[in-house]
């Protein structure tokens, strides 16, 4: 018995436990014996009272309680089922199905709920009922059919058990189309705009990662709150509809374009039933789909540990629904490449081991790297980093820098977000210079998630170690100040912004003029089209430039250096 039975009598209190007894024909919405005690009951106590029944006919939960307040059994329904209960309920008040009723039906997937108006004296009234529609059907009311309302001593004549058995095989072999027709996971995108004059550009980006890790978008949403709900972020409403909208968009897969907390992500969950992922477990996605190297194993392992443990620990039965599996391009289901199931799943003690084992490890190929790096230092050739905002362009400039169309010079350059993970460094040529060293790096996002900024950070150090910066900004795309703002934080960030740079305005041949123009004035940058080998010369020029007076600058320490040994000596 659940609900709000303070203030009952003992009288009454029995008679809601006798309604345990009470058995229905199965397959039926209710018996109009059935119907008569709820109407006595709930107008005895002057409350809603319900009664779920399974397929059995057998009374399993009574609640003194509207829909929404009505006890629930804790089971999870199959994709192509339904949950196997329906509600039937009163309105002591009277009236037809209300709002919470037609949600609690669609979120907890009834076969039917069902509601006996009482009048006076506790007699039963109209019986109003209504049961899911299949995903797709076009009609008044999508998610759901309300059929006519009967008379309460016609309860029984609606066969409840071949609707709901056509209705779930109508959901089955919807479900065996899809499988059949689709090979990504398909998501529903939520950003939430707090006000900010970029929201719509992050939620295009949302897409674009997503996109990346393999989903298919069906449905992209910008929700404007000034203050976000503390649980659900949105609120429940806002959860009802993007639930009813993923029902019919065949979707299993909310991405939130903010960072969700632990309990965050189990209440939207248990909310909507779908599969939750925020921004930073989807870019952590991707950095594990692109990892080739050992090294950028190891540090996406890292970074995916630190961020799961806070999750993990505790987290019960939450803990059967991770693991690696079928699904998704590129192996696995969104969120759960990487690590895999084994590893998410160890203790606190185990993880520290683990999270131990792979510092050091990448402490070792730091020192690897250290060594690579002292031996061009010997050899005096000069280091250009290649930084920028993720998709720039930075591996395509510098195939086109170095001339190398074909493997195994070749970089990989892709139409993706962080196609590359791993720093590659090739020989190149500047008039004026001589050999240099061009070393492609890691693509910079905002909002770059902390656990993969730690993980990285020795990869990102030999940002440092370059004599010139070529910062490239895709000046094609809209937000490209920002996207340069962006990478200049991360930048200072990491104690590198006063660096020499020089900025590459890349894709130029596909920018709007006007904008172009005001972004050449904005930075000074060279405009260039790595893809088409437009505008190489005069970056080449700058950077020559950039290079010169690097090594003037060096060239004079050495000669101020020699002049004061020499006054000592």
């Amino acid at each position: 018995m659940h609900g709000n039975i303070s203030g009952l009598r003992p009288a009454q209190l029995k008679a809601l436990g006798n309604l345990y007894r009470r058995r229905i024909e199965p397959g039926r919405v209710g018996s109009p014996e059935l119907a008569r005690n709820l109407a006595e009951l709930s107008h005895d106590v002057r409350r809603e009272v319900g009664v779920l029944i399974d397929r059995r006919g057998r009374v399993i939960s009574v609640s003194v309680a509207d829909a929404k307040g009505t006890e629930f059994p804790d089971l999870r329904m199959g994709e192509n089922r339904l949950s196997g209960f329906h509600l039937l309920h009163t309105h002591p008040r009277g009236g037809a199905l209300s709002k919470g009723d037609l949600s609690t039906l669609f979120l907890r997937r009834l076969d039917a709920v069902s509601a006996v108006e009482v009048r006076n004296e506790g007699q039963p009234g109209l019986v109003h009922t209504a049961h899911l529609t299949p995903p797709g059907t076009v009609g008044e009311e999508e998610d759901w059919r309300i059929l006519p309302p009967v008379p309460s001593f016609q309860i029984d004549e609606f066969d409840l058990g071949a609707q709901v058995s056509a209705l779930e095989e109508e959901i089955a072999r919807a479900a065996r189309t899809r499988v059949a027709k689709k090979d990504h996971e398909r998501a529903i995108l939520v950003q939430i705009d707090q006000g900010e004059f970029d929201a719509e550009e992050r939620l295009d980006e949302l897409a674009e990662l997503a996109r990346t890790a393999g989903a298919e978008v069906v449905h992209k949403e910008l929700v404007y709150r000034r203050n976000l709900k503390p649980g659900t972020l949105v609120g429940a409403g806002k959860l009802e509809e993007l639930t009813s909208r993923a029902y019919h968009l065949d979707a299993d897969l909310l991405i939130f374009g903010q960072e969700l907390g632990a309990a965050q992500a189990r209440e939207i969950e248990a909310a909507t039933g779908l599969k939750i992922i925020d921004r930073t477990q989807l870019i952590l996605d991707i950095f594990a789909l692109h990892a080739q190297g050992v090294e950028s194993r190891l540090q996406v392992e890292l970074a995916q540990l630190r961020y799961m443990k806070p999750r993990l620990l505790g987290a019960g039965a939450q803990l059967s629904r991770i693991g690696g599996g079928g699904g998704s391009a590129g192996g696995g289901a969104i969120g759960t490449r990487g690590p895999g199931e084994t590893k998410l799943e160890l203790d606190r003690r185990r993880i520290n081991d683990r999270l131990s084992f792979l510092e050091k490890q990448l402490e070792g190929v730091s020192q690897r790297r250290e060594e690579r790096r002292k031996s061009r230092e010997r050899n005096d050739v000069p280091v250009v980093s290649i930084v920028g905002y993720t998709n720039a362009g930075k591996s395509t400039l510098l195939n086109a820098f170095t001339h190398a169309a074909e493997e195994p010079r070749r970089v990989l350059a892709e139409n993706k977000l962080f196609a590359t993970l791993r720093p590659t460094s090739r020989q190149g040529y500047v008039e004026g210079v001589g050999p240099v060293v061009l070393t492609d790096t890691v693509g910079f996002i905002r909002d770059l998630p902390k656990d993969l900024t730690r993980a990285f950070r020795a990869t990102l150090e030999e940002i440092g170690d370059a004599d010139v910066l070529l910062h490239v900004v895709d000046a094609a795309s809209p937000g490209a100040d920002t996207r340069l703002d962006a990478v200049n934080r991360i930048l200072e960030e990491l104690g590198f912004r006063d660096m020499p740079t020089v900025v590459a305005l890349n894709k130029a041949d596909a920018a709007d003029p006007d904008t172009l123009a005001r972004e050449v004035e904005r930075t000074g940058g060279i405009p260039v089209s790595a893809l088409k080998n437009i505008g190489l010369s005069d970056l080449k020029e700058a950077l020559a430039d950039a290079i010169g007076q690097v090594q003037r600058a060096e060239l004079a320490q050495r000669e101020e250096a020699r002049e004061r040994v020499a006054q000592y000596r």
